[in-house]
């Protein structure tokens, strides 16, 4: 842990370990030259059957033969984008961009035809990489509609098949000098609002973020990492991959999230680390309830992403038996900003995501004024370092407005800082409820319900009112077997908050409706309810 002693909301930049001019490519050089036959990738199917495996001379020796063969069809600098669940075909193309020189443009498996046409678009991409269908998409039906008209992609290419993935073009093979501070990726945020933004990531950025992710969480040279998040995310892509790359650590690539496989395979594989947002913790611990896996090789289990509840994270130390650390980023910033570190109390855990990664200050301002807030004083969350984005892609004025003049990135999320440096979010300035001129934050209220017995997974959210502008809506997420009963849940908000925090609306749900990489969108919960989709109980 730091030994930090701050006298306001400023944390300066910690110099413990450096930031290094690596490259995605050159990385994976450097880890094969050293150590080829270390194992590097298990790949596990949909239904939890385990097929290839790769060492990392392996995975070099593939990466180099298709970063050959799209030097002949791309030029450097050119996009493309991957399209595809989690398998050994997408690691390939990570490493096989990277060392092409070539921008890798990321897109959600699930998208329909407008939205993939727009990532297409608006990242220029020239070549379209897919799978014919993924749990019933037919993402090749859909590839077709939403390139249609679309010039600037010469090619769509199935991942699946060798020969079309390995074709040479016009021009002459070979792979150009690719620099630290050159694109690697284009990743379309989340997006809980609007249309998304695509930030565009330089090798440096993602390369440094995932050694320093990989040296806090400690899980070891050697180490077998579960890998289940969306690859095309930065957790999935960056922290995960980059990861374990640079702990010379072997991934256990699932196709797919599906908790009682993944606790299946702990113990046959012999599983150290775990990553999930908040909604995979839960659904594990639900497996957990009524069959018994043998968890013990589990080391650490780091979750981020979204609010993580005390309770969640006491039920993962005590069920799975894991030190737990809680993480907190953003796309645009490679993407971790914070981080706990091993040996942590529980109640530090419990309510802070922890103090920041090496090399990386962060501010607390005054949402009117910029100015720096005193110690525990809710404030934006403002952010600068080595890992933050180029820009988001062909909009200057989206990075103009997000990246101010003095060079901090403005996240978007509401904090404070301890004089220790931990930091406590309590939710997005976009979320943000005013309830008659009241500021309230729903991360604040969402903890306090999370401590509920009956209570699974929850989202807090504004709507509008006549009398008090915004009133506070909550919903909910039953534990199994469990009904919501808002006069129980009101009243116990009552004792835990203040009476203008508590929830006017109560809405049980069977499920959440989520974005690609695990969050909850509440922007849709509020427009279905709105909408009469979503009644009061």
């Amino acid at each position: 842990m730091y030994d930090l002693h701050l006298t306001k909301s400023y944390v300066p930049a910690q110099s413990d370990t450096v930031v290094l001019e690596t490259t995605v490519g050159g990385l994976l050089r450097d880890v094969a030259d050293r150590d080829a036959n270390a194992p590097a990738m298990v790949e596990v199917d949909a239904g939890g059957e385990t097929g290839r495996r790769w060492s990392y001379g392996d995975l070099l020796e593939r990466a180099e033969r298709q970063a050959l063969a799209l030097s002949t069809r791309y030029r450097p600098g050119e996009r493309v984008t991957v399209w595809s669940p989690n398998n050994p075909e997408w690691l390939v193309m990570e490493y096989a961009c990277a060392l092409a020189g070539l921008v890798l443009v990321t897109a959600n498996p699930a998208y329909q035809a407008q939205e993939l046409r727009y990532v297409l678009e608006q990242s220029g991409s020239a070549g379209l990489f897919l799978v014919k269908a993924y749990r019933g998409n037919p993402m090749a039906e859909i590839g077709a509609q939403a390139v249609a008209g679309l010039s600037a992609v010469r090619e769509v290419v199935d991942t699946e098949d060798a020969d079309a993935m390995l074709a040479h073009g016009d021009r002459a093979p070979g792979l150009p000098d690719v620099t630290a501070g050159d694109a690697a990726q284009i990743q379309y945020t989340s997006g809980t609002t609007g249309f998304p933004k695509g930030a565009v990531l330089h090798h440096r950025g993602l390369t440094n973020n995932a050694r320093f992710y990989a040296q806090r969480a400690q899980a070891g040279e050697g180490a077998t990492w579960a890998h289940y998040m969306p690859m095309f995310h930065t957790s999935g892509c960056a922290m995960n991959v980059l990861g374990a790359l640079q702990s010379t650590s072997r991934l256990l690539l699932f196709n797919l999230f599906d908790p009682a496989v993944v606790l299946g395979l702990v113990a046959k594989e012999s599983v150290n680390k775990l990553l999930g947002v908040p909604t995979m913790y839960v659904a594990q611990l639900e497996v957990l309830q009524h069959t018994a896996f043998d968890t013990s090789s589990v080391k650490v289990g780091v979750s981020g992403g979204s609010m993580v509840a005390p309770d969640l994270v006491r039920k993962v130390r005590e069920h799975i038996g894991c030190e737990f650390q809680t993480v907190y980023g953003q796309t645009e910033t490679s993407p971790l900003i914070t981080q706990h570190h091993t040996g942590e109390e529980l109640d530090d855990i419990c309510n802070s995501t922890g103090q920041v990664v090496p090399q990386t200050e962060v501010l607390i301002q005054n949402v009117d004024t910029r100015a720096t807030q005193p110690l525990g004083t809710v404030g934006e969350i403002c952010v600068r370092g080595y890992g933050m984005m180029i820009g988001y892609n062909n909009n200057e004025q989206a990075t103009a407005e997000t990246i101010d003049e003095d060079g901090w990135l403005h996240t978007g999320d509401l904090g404070t800082l301890d004089e220790r440096g931990y930091l406590r979010i309590t939710g997005r300035m976009k979320e943000m409820i005013i309830r008659g001129g009241e500021n309230l934050f729903p991360a604040e209220i969402e903890n306090v319900l999370l401590e509920h017995p009956d209570v699974s997974e929850i989202a807090v959210v504004g709507l509008p009112d006549e009398k008090w502008g915004e009133i506070v809506a909550c919903f909910i997420k039953p534990e199994a077997g469990q009904t919501v009963n808002p006069d129980e849940l009101r009243t116990y908000a009552r004792q835990h908050m203040s009476p203008q925090k508590t929830p006017v609306v109560w809405c049980q749900v069977e499920s959440f409706p989520l974005t690609g990489s695990g969050k909850i969108q509440k922007f849709a919960l509020r427009e279905q309810f709105l909408a009469g989709e979503r009644r009061a109980l």
